[in-house]
């Protein structure tokens, strides 16, 4: 991402209604050029008709978008100087992937020699090159999804956007696609805006996400920024899996901090809250996050225990769940007050699974820097 004094995108209280219904509520935000940026958000949040306004397929209610510093207000969006991938994928059928890819180019008057050059570039970048010939109906999904990328680079746009690109692929052409798409926007500068409602998909690919709930950017951060630090119970329960209880405030000084969890008991944290004493607040927890001991593990358990206030935390409980994932394990622990915690535990051997089994008694210790305060 090339940091600019002007971004490449500017949307400054953008608001667009359906009868009473705002779809995006008052939302201001910036998009560097050369950025991978990603809108994501449950079905219905707001992101793609945001998208659409971008491309000037929907008129905002009120507010502006700026592109490259130019108002697109009344600016048609065969004018912008950006391109579409849509869901579908939109490619002709009737036509070889050559005059796909060309058919923008004929629309805007490039012919001949100049043409042919850069279709040929275009599909260089999207790996078909020598695809040329091959009707849409003799292509996998992954083929055609390229060559809808092809027909929208080979116009050379300062802003490439993407509605859900990956939602029709299958799990593994879907992961082998965000690293494709990843590389294709580094190679070709361009910046990239996308849609999904994938969480990994966002996190795989991102420079930055904003992640949107009812129509308002609830948090804009960096992937590790969002996953580490949500700002706020909706951010931390949507982006990836997480333990989220409730509990009051019951010490807070700068270096530490400790939260009353009726479920979980008293969590103790290496860091202050800036709260209130006595105040109702979350903690939320993610599973990977927590180390899960075998019966009898002895001196970890017994440290673990013994460090709580200082280092760690420490729970007990059983196995009421295990679902065996290839790369990690997944529990379901139930607490000694009933309440149920999530842990993941990697297989870092053949036989780790093994260590386990449903009904197991089990010790669970966490870092105090772990658990993340959430005020809203």
């Amino acid at each position: 991402m090339t940091e600019t004094a002007q971004p490449i995108i500017q949307i400054r209280n953008i608001t667009k209604c359906f009868g009473k219904v705002a779809a995006v509520d008052n939302v201001s935000l910036d998009i560097q050029a050369g950025e991978f940026f990603v809108l994501l958000g449950p079905s219905g949040c707001g992101k793609t008709t945001l998208l659409r306004m971008i491309a000037g397929f929907e008129l905002p209610t009120a507010g502006r978008i700026l592109i490259d510093g130019q108002d697109m207000a009344g600016i048609p969006p065969n004018k912008r100087p950006v391109n579409m991938v849509f869901q579908s994928y939109a490619v002709f059928p009737h036509m070889s992937v050559a005059d796909n890819v060309a058919y923008g180019l004929k629309i805007a008057g490039v012919k001949g020699g100049e043409a042919r050059d850069r279709v040929a570039e275009a599909l260089d970048l999207v790996k078909l090159g020598g695809f040329e010939a091959r009707m849409p109906d003799q292509m996998s999904g992954g083929q055609r999804q390229r060559v809808a990328l092809a027909r929208s680079l080979v116009m050379r746009p300062k802003v490439l956007l993407l509605d859900e690109p990956l939602s029709a692929l299958d799990a593994k052409l879907r992961g082998q696609m965000q690293f494709e798409l990843s590389e294709l926007q580094e190679k070709v500068g361009i910046t990239f805006v996308t849609v999904t409602h994938d969480q990994d998909e966002a996190l795989s690919m991102a420079c930055r996400i904003a992640v949107i709930n009812k129509g308002e950017v609830s948090q804009l951060a960096t992937p590790s920024d969002l996953y580490e630090y949500p700002a706020n119970r909706f951010v931390a329960d949507f982006v990836g899996s997480v333990n989220i209880f409730e509990g009051k405030l019951i010490l807070d000084e700068p270096d530490k901090a400790a939260v009353d969890c009726p479920g979980l008991g008293k969590i103790y944290l290496n860091h202050g809250v800036t709260g209130s004493h006595g105040a109702d607040i979350w903690v939320a927890l993610r599973p990977e996050k927590i180390y899960l001991h075998v019966p009898g593990a002895g001196k970890a358990v017994k440290a673990a225990a013994q460090d709580a206030p200082e280092g760690y935390n420490f729970a007990r409980g059983k196995i009421r769940g295990m679902s065996y994932l290839g790369d990690i394990t997944l529990f379901e622990i139930e607490l000694e007050s009933g309440a149920r915690l999530r842990v993941s535990r990697p297989n870092l051997s053949r036989h780790d699974q093994e260590d386990f089994t449903w009904d197991d008694k089990v010790s669970m210790h966490w870092r105090a820097d772990s658990p993340v305060v959430l005020l809203g």
